[in-house]
């Protein structure tokens, strides 16, 4: 007879709405869990390291960079969410979505969906739709209003 395991203890990040397993680390990103954030910097830990020498890797970080913190709004700080918007929509060579106004009440992609779907695709690919998803999730979000 096998022990019966208990489950690990569950969270949700406050910006994206992922339920990951709860760390007990200081979160690295103001407007996400630890375990969010750290998720975040496990699935893009090699191409931050290839980035200073290879322009698509950095490309490829940048536009991360950019999907998470629009994904993570920090509340209070809506400089902060318009900067991720114009580097979000920079990177994806798009029209700006303008902060202030609501935030997406659900994200339909999020960094924990890049992670679960690495190992059969692509992360530049990957990055890229979720970039894109979230920059439209915002434009909906306005339309809605």
């Amino acid at each position: 007879m096998s022990a019966v395991v208990p489950p690990e203890p569950t969270g949700v990040c406050p910006g994206c709405g992922s339920v990951l397993v709860t760390t007990d680390d200081v979160p690295l990103h103001p407007g996400a869990s630890a375990s969010c954030a750290l998720l975040f910097g496990t699935t893009l830990g090699a191409v931050r390291d290839e980035a200073l020498a290879d322009p698509s890797a950095a490309a490829v970080l940048a536009l991360a960079d950019a999907a998470y913190d629009a994904q993570h709004p920090v509340a209070g700080d809506p400089a902060r969410t318009e900067s991720a918007l114009a580097r979000l929509a920079e990177a994806l060579g798009v029209t700006g979505v303008a902060a202030g106004g609501p935030r997406p009440p659900t994200w339909r992609t999020t960094i924990a969906d890049v992670a679960a779907d690495l190992d059969v695709v692509d992360l530049a690919v990957l990055v890229e739709a979720w970039a894109r998803t979230v920059h439209q999730d915002w434009c909906d979000a306005r339309i809605q209003v």
